[in-house]
């Protein structure tokens, strides 16, 4: 199966605001985002600490609301959305991987993963998700038996496990080693070359734009750049 829509663009934004408290603290993560990120593409966020890119990612994943301005997912718009109807979107068509991976330490991988079979409308069977983060035979193996970056794979399996259309990264490699977090990049690159799942990385490791098809530079709350990569590197080929 493959969520991969060529013809059509996975997000829209127009004048995206967000603020946070009001009067003379007021702080404005975001100023008027205006972006477009077309469905199967692998994105790269990048910027520094405070600069508006994880900010963004929660309004696009349904996790916040913005100030002003509009999101739209395919045709829908998710600023127009009740939060009843916010939650069965991330639950249709979301998945997130952030830097910790909350695992639940009294289950299994396998049972970790099954955490999300069990409540997905078309779910990837819990095996198939492991096989293909490279864990098939730690299957049976919990979270305190696992390295950082197997632990990271299982949540990678577990997102990906709901079939979902986008997959979100909060700094995915952040907590890793060189070796590891390649091996992390690796698995989200088969992702979205294996199954066209649109894949949003927010980082702030430079070296990981060498991957994407579309870079996004953020800075003070608002977009600096984009570039779009003609040649893209793998993930072994990347610096560190």
């Amino acid at each position: 199966m493959t969520n991969k829509s060529p013809t059509s663009d996975a997000f829209t934004t127009k004048g995206l605001t967000k603020v946070y408290g009001e009067g003379p603290a007021a702080v404005h993560a975001l100023r008027g985002v205006d972006l477009t990120i077309p469905s199967g593409e692998f994105v790269v966020l990048l910027g520094p600490s405070g600069s508006g890119k994880s900010t963004l990612l929660n309004i696009l994943g349904g996790l916040d609301r913005p100030t002003d301005g509009s999101a739209h997912f395919q045709d829908t718009e998710l600023t127009a959305l009740t939060d009843s109807e916010l939650t069965r979107y991330r639950r249709d068509h979301v998945g997130f991987v952030f830097q910790f991976y909350n695992l639940m330490p009294s289950l299994n991988a396998r049972e970790n993963v099954e955490l999300v079979t069990e409540i997905s409308t078309d779910p990837m069977d819990a095996g198939q998700a492991l096989a293909l983060v490279g864990l098939d035979e730690r299957a049976h193996h919990f979270p305190s038996e696992m390295s950082g970056g197997e632990q990271q794979r299982v949540a990678i399996a577990r997102a990906v496990a709901k079939q979902p259309t986008v997959l979100f990264c909060d700094e995915p490699t952040g907590a890793l080693d060189s070796a590891t977090g390649r091996a992390v990049l690796k698995v989200l690159t088969d992702v979205n070359e294996k199954l066209g799942t649109t894949v949003i990385i927010v980082t702030h490791a430079a070296s990981t734009a060498a991957l994407a098809d579309r870079v996004i530079h953020f800075a003070d709350g608002g977009i600096r750049e984009v570039i779009t990569n003609d040649t893209k590197l793998t993930a072994e080929e990347i610096e560190w």
